[in-house]
This record gives C-alpha cells, structure tokens and sequence, in this order.
C-alpha cells in the first residue's frame, strides 16, 4: 500500500499560499499584493454588484441602473430590481453607487513571454527566468483591465497554467504554442553562422525555448502544428510574409507556399480549431485565405481587392493601431525603417476594413517593451481615431470574443465571454466614469478601473468595505 493518498497534504497548500504571497509581495509590492488578496483561494461564495450602468458589450447604450450577482466563475442574475441575498461574510457587496459596470478586456494579438524581454534577453536566458518575468507582466496584463488575451506566439503554456491553477494572478490565455515560420522568414532569429541548417538537426535557440519553429516543407509544418496542438494550442500561427522584428524578412516577402499553409489548415481542423497567419501584404493575405486560413494578423499593406475578398469570405482581420514607433527602441535602425512601412498603412486598413465591413478584432502585439505594455489601454482608445467608443469597447470585448470561440473543442475555457449578462463567464471591471462618452478612461486603468474580477474573483477592489 502507498504511503501517499488521495487526500491532498496541507503542508503543499500551504507552501503554495506562502510562495505566491512572497512572489506577489516581491514582484509587486506590499500595496498591490492587499488589492490581490482576493487571488488566494478563500473568498466570498458570491458577489453582489448593487446599483450599476452596464455596458453589456454589445449594445450602445448603458442600462438603466442594475445589480449583477455573480455566483462562482459564473454571472447568476441581472436584475433592474434589488437582488435579495444574505447580508454576510459569504457575500461580499460592492457599491457601484451609479458607475459603469463593463466586460473585461480582449486582447486578441499578445505575446505574453515577449512584452518585458529585450530580444537579446530572451534568447541568452534560461526558461524559469524568462517564465518568472512574465508571470510579473501577466499580473499587470490583468491589473490594466484585460482579463483575456490571445497569445499569439511563445512558450506560453506553462504560464497559463500557474495562471489557471491560481499561483498567480494573470490573464486568461488562448494560447499559440511556437510561432511556426520558414527558414529566413518572420521569427527565424537564428544568426547566418548556424546556416545551412541539417534537417533532423539540433534545433536552434529560439526553437528550444519553443518561441518559434522552422518548417520548410508541408510534412515539417504539419508535424510542427500538431506539436503545438499537442501541448495545447488553441490556435495555430504561421507567418505568411515578412515581419518587423526579424533581421532577415523583408516586408514585401511571401513565405509559405499554399501547400505548406494548407498542411497546418488540415491539422489544425483535424482537432477542430484554426489557423491564423502574420501578413501585412495582399500576396500573403490571398494566399493564406486560398489555403483556408480564418484570420489574418496584422494586414496593414493590403489592397482594395484583397480587402473585399476577406469580407466576401468571411475571414476575419485582427489588426492594431500602430501610429508611432513607441517601444521600437529595443530594434535596429533596419527595422524601424520596416516599422514605418507598417505605420503608414494604418489609416488604410482601418478605412478599408470599415468600408467593406470586414470582421475585425482588436489587439496590440506589444512586444520587448514593459513602457509600451503600460500603454495597452491607451493603444484601446486609439480606435476613437476610427470608431465611437461604443464601438471600440464592443470590439475589445464581445467581437473578440466571437473569434475566441473559432477555437471550438479547443477553447480552454468553455463559457461566454466578452458580455455582461446571465450565464456568462464572470470577467468584469467597475469605471469610475462612463467609457461610452469618454474613451481615455481605459488608457489609465489604476485610476478608473476601482474594480477588477476574472472568474468570479475580485482582483482588485479599491472601494470602502
């Protein structure tokens, strides 16, 4: 007979308690570790939101004044009508005294192991620093309003789940796995020493840490999606052209073929999810949709023609308001020059996909840059630029989470997100103010934001008790 049982020891509870509050104290000082006590498993059995607008992520307009009570992970009532529940310690009340109650935030282009790190930093350090690091930003990921991302591209999985398991507070994370690109394509970072590359090989640097993988045929994509598939991807990306960021891929190039894109389609519909691939120029976007591709990254290069075939198709586009070379600092003046490229199509493909009413997500794919992370909601109310801000806030919450859900069977946290109503996944944020008339709200969340909850769990909570 075994010595151990079933019954879990409380001396690794405990532990786990300690630990996290050490990390939590360290990583983000005294003050913000009170506002995260509510991370640590005992809690209120249900929260009573009293006497709220709601912007319900779909609608235009607030509500008339409300109470929400969430019970569990899970939104249990709406109501106009006060809600009768015990007074007690099994109920934690929170006066909204008229504020705007909202869904949290969706980010749908994040590279979670990718936003502190300088690249060389990334590459030159070991797997648990580079995991602890972004564990840190993934609590001020969530402290910014965004309750979700999308991560599209890194090591993300053990991240997500320490996050998921409650040993830190972070995101939700739908994640990629390995970005999967070609020899010389976009996340190919390897230097011009370790060419040519032997196939079966030992793998490069960044392969190793699983930021990216390199796959030049259709049998080597296919093999490397179902890896990712295999870890628990809930999406696959390719990078169908050139990028920023790589010193060897050019913006005008297209990188796959459609036989090696149309490899990665198959396996990820094998286990009923999606591909998404990096593409700015039209060649790459037709390309991508010709081998069944669901949403392009990025598309600012893109043509009239090549705009009204992604609205004919249905196809999704998740683009992001670059306007300035904020955090371009940690690249190479050859980059920068790439980034400009990007910047100047930003006005077109926002003009483009409003004018043929083309699906379009909302993310910011920050990246080696913890001042421009800072900047995440400030980057959300940008799109006032382009849209009201009834409009922005839908696209970041329920139209991001209308993509999320492509992932099907494999969307690692079954629920309706993105929308304050019954039923509903319990991610929400309590603003000091009405986001509907003013937009900038969002861009300073550790002023406006005095309520943070994911999953039934208040986060933060700044209001007199």
């Amino acid at each position: 007979m075994s010595v151990f049982t079933a019954t879990a020891s409380p001396v690794p509870r405990l532990f786990r308690r300690l630990l996290t509050a050490a990390i939590l104290c360290v990583a983000i000082g005294p003050a913000d570790a009170a506002e995260l006590d509510a991370a640590a498993p005992s809690g209120p059995a249900a929260t009573l939101i009293e006497n709220v607008r709601i912007f319900d992520g779909r609608n235009s307009v607030l509500s008339a004044p409300s109470h929400v009570l969430v019970k569990g992970n899970v939104i249990a009532q709406v109501s106009t009508a006060a809600i009768d529940v015990p007074r007690d310690a099994a109920v934690r009340v929170v006066p909204g005294n008229g504020r705007v109650l909202m869904p949290g935030l969706i980010d749908m282009h994040w590279h979670a192991m990718m936003v502190r790190p300088t690249p060389v930093t990334l590459l030159s350090s070991g797997i648990g620093y580079s995991n602890l690091l972004a564990g840190v930003e993934a609590t001020a990921t969530l402290m910014r309003g965004f309750t979700t991302v999308r991560d599209m591209g890194g090591p993300a999985f053990d991240l997500k789940r320490a996050i998921d398991e409650g040993l830190l507070p972070g995101p939700r994370i739908y994640p990629s796995g390995a970005v999967i690109t070609i020899t010389g394509g976009h996340g190919d970072f390897r230097p011009l020493s370790d060419l040519p590359r032997t196939i079966g090989g030992m793998l490069a640097r960044v392969e190793q840490l699983g930021g990216s993988m390199i796959a030049d045929s259709p049998d080597e994509v296919r093999l490397r999606a179902r890896e990712q598939l295999m870890q628990g991807a809930s999406q696959i990306k390719l990078t169908a052209g050139g990028g920023v960021a790589s010193p060897f891929s050019p913006l005008d190039v297209s990188t796959f073929t459609e036989a090696e894109l149309r490899a990665a389609v198959e396996a990820a519909e094998n286990w009923g999810t999606y591909v998404c691939t990096h593409a700015y120029t039209s060649v790459s976007i037709q390309r991508s949709i010709a081998a069944g591709v669901r949403c392009i990254e990025h598309g600012h290069l893109m043509d009239e023609a090549t705009a009204r075939l992604m609205a004919e198709r249905g196809i999704w586009l998740s683009t992001q308001p670059f306007l300035d070379l904020g955090g371009a600092d940690a690249l190479g003046p050859a980059e920068q020059a790439k980034m400009k490229q990007v910047l100047a199509g930003t006005e077109r493909v926002y003009a483009l996909a409003k004018t043929h009413n083309i699906k379009t997500a909302f993310g910011t794919d920050i990246l080696f840059s913890q001042e421009l992370a800072e900047r995440q909601g400030a980057m959300l109310a940008t799109l006032a630029r382009w849209y009201t801000p009834a409009e922005a806030l839908t696209m970041a919450t329920s139209t991001n989470a209308e993509l999320l859900a492509l992932s099907g069977l494999r969307n690692p946290y079954p629920g309706k997100l993105g929308v304050v109503e019954e039923g509903a996944l319990a991610d929400l944020l309590l603003v000091d103010g009405n986001p509907l008339e003013n937009l900038d709200l969002v861009a300073d969340p550790a002023k406006n934001f005095v309520v943070i909850m994911k999953d039934g769990r208040l986060y933060k909570d700044t209001l007199p008790r």
